[in-house]
């Protein structure tokens, strides 16, 4: 996507990592970003770092765990557009440990934050998508196609965030909108930072995908003409980690 001027695009976890990234690369092309965190102070800074790009971010400040927040968020953005051209899905939050024994209310925290709320969203404005023919983008994980030892949780939110919007394309297309799972390997993240830790591995984030590599992926997967469609796409670190 090298020009978006006059692309309407809300963004989910616009103040951190992958979704920082987009926010300010789809500004910098002329799109007007509607720019969803539970931050107030980090979306400040973000529309201040935006400032001087053609485009613009709105903050609109959501707690995405909470069910109303996501549902007022959909309306104040419908109140000033009512037609969007792109939705990106970028939030997430992540547990990990042993299946036996993480506990279920992180599994409820989880599903509400990776699946519940870009359900929601998605259903809330799903018809200014359609009056315009957008596009939606669901910014998944490698967990999303596989599993592994404590991750379990985490990875079923993913693979159910992949039926959703396998599902969506199914019903969707034929209104002209295309439908777009980016499935990200280990990237260089606070999130990411945090699995090495729990992992017990030195981080080095010079080894793993930069967040601008994901953004260049999207946007990228944004840019295929009407014609055709990016339905999946993995990226992952040229860099492999030794098993544990």
């Amino acid at each position: 996507m090298t020009d978006a001027v006059g692309e309407r695009c809300v963004l989910t976890g616009a103040t951190s990592g992958i979704g920082r990234g987009l926010a300010l690369a789809l500004a910098a092309r002329g799109a007007s970003v509607w720019a969803l965190s539970r931050s107030v102070e980090r979306l400040a800074a973000l529309a201040a770092d935006a400032e001087s790009l053609p485009g613009s971010v709105t903050p609109v400040v959501a707690d995405l765990e909470r069910g109303e927040d996501v549902h007022e968020a959909s309306r104040s953005i419908l109140a000033q557009v009512d037609e969007l051209d792109v939705l990106i899905h970028a939030a997430g939050a992540i547990v990990l440990g042993r299946f036996e024994s993480v506990p279920s209310a992180d599994f409820d925290r989880l599903y509400r934050v990776n699946l519940r709320a870009p359900l929601v969203l998605t259903q809330d404005l799903l018809p200014a998508l359609r009056r315009a023919r957008g596009q939606v983008v669901f910014v998944n994980s490698s967990a999303g196609l596989r599993a592994s030892a404590l991750n379990a949780l985490y990875a079923a939110t993913k693979h159910g965030l992949k039926a959703i919007a396998d599902g969506l394309r199914d019903e969707v297309n034929a209104d002209g909108i295309r439908v777009i799972s980016v499935y990200a390997g280990r990237t260089a993240t606070d999130m990411q930072r945090f699995v090495h830790e729990h992992e017990g591995r030195e981080y080095r984030p010079e080894l793993l995908l930069q967040a601008e590599d994901v953004v260049d992926v999207v946007l990228a997967a944004l840019s295929v003409p009407p014609s055709g469609e990016v339905t999946d796409v993995s990226v992952r670190p040229m860099a492999k980690l030794s098993a544990r």
